[in-house]
């Protein structure tokens, strides 16, 4: 009874050492760590209001000297994909990691990305050349010819190009695409030219009809009289003679003016008495 004791009474102060020890051991650790990520929880809250302070002025002073659009969206995004790396490594500092450490991770992890992400760094070149050749600018309607997307430029950032298509979408385009095919930029020019056919059956007098057309372009407001306007026979076709007309408006006012002009020249041709002809077929029976 009595080593039974004794064996009990070592055991428990044992067990109270080690314990004891392993507190006092342990304590600091979780309090230092616990510190640590509310410092880090600071940092973040008072980097991201610091971060978004100098984009602002970034932005500022890109407007007072009167910047593109397309320069100041890319030079925003890189400016900011750069601050929040650098925010990043001073929180990881506060861990006790680093800054050499640090470097070393992002050298083999951009290593790393740099092969598996190619077409990341391609769509990022892309977005340099986009911004040095100026193919287009912020606010031009251009056509990718590769997929045919087409649209408003609404931005320009470090990899993609956001397209608003006239439906009210956005299409996100890779930088890369359009630095490396053709594309058209409709809005590029202040003016456009109106390339119109209209059809008249054979038994209907061509003069007649050039001249109706021609005084359609001569009572429209929005025509440019200082440029070309003519009509003229494009083409005998199948079961029509198709009329062509051309003339110049403002980029602005292109569609409104050819929806409009389809429209006059449709009543004002039944007017003059000649028909517009359209597809028929006769179907014969044999008895």
């Amino acid at each position: 009874m009595i080593s039974e004791a004794i064996a009990n009474s070592l055991t428990k102060n044992l067990n109270e050492g080690l314990a004891k020890n392993w507190l006092q051991n342990s304590i600091p650790g979780v309090v230092g760590f616990f510190w640590s990520v509310i410092l880090a929880l600071i940092a973040w809250w008072v980097g991201v209001r610091i971060i978004n302070f100098i984009r602002k002025g970034l932005i500022k002073g890109m407007t007072r000297k009167n910047t593109e659009e397309g320069v100041k969206t890319f030079i925003d995004s890189l400016v900011k994909m750069a601050l929040y790396i650098i925010l990043i490594v001073v929180i990881l500092g506060l861990f006790g990691i680093e800054s050499s450490s640090i470097a070393a991770a992002v050298a083999a992890l951009g290593l790393t990305a740099g092969l598996s992400l190619q077409g990341s760094l391609s769509n990022f070149a892309g977005g340099v050349l986009i911004l040095i050749l100026k193919p287009f600018e912020v606010g031009d309607y251009i056509i990718e010819d590769t997929n045919k997307n087409e649209g408003f430029v609404d931005e320009i950032t470090i990899f993609y190009t956001k397209l608003h298509t006239v439906d009210n979408k956005t299409v996100v385009v890779p930088n890369g695409n359009l630095a490396n095919s053709s594309l058209t930029n409709v809005t590029e020019s202040g003016k456009r030219r109106e390339d119109i056919t209209i059809g008249i059956s054979y038994d209907s007098d061509i003069k007649t009809a050039k001249e109706v057309l021609y005084k359609l372009i001569e009572e429209e407001d929005r025509v440019l009289d200082d440029e070309e306007k003519i009509v003229f026979v494009r083409e005998l076709n199948n079961s029509s003679v198709d009329i062509g007309v051309r003339f110049w408006v403002k980029t602005d006012d292109f569609w409104y003016t050819k929806w409009d002009f389809l429209e006059k020249a449709k009543y004002a041709i039944e007017e003059a008495g000649l028909t517009i002809p359209f597809p028929q077929m006769d179907v014969h029976f044999d008895k």
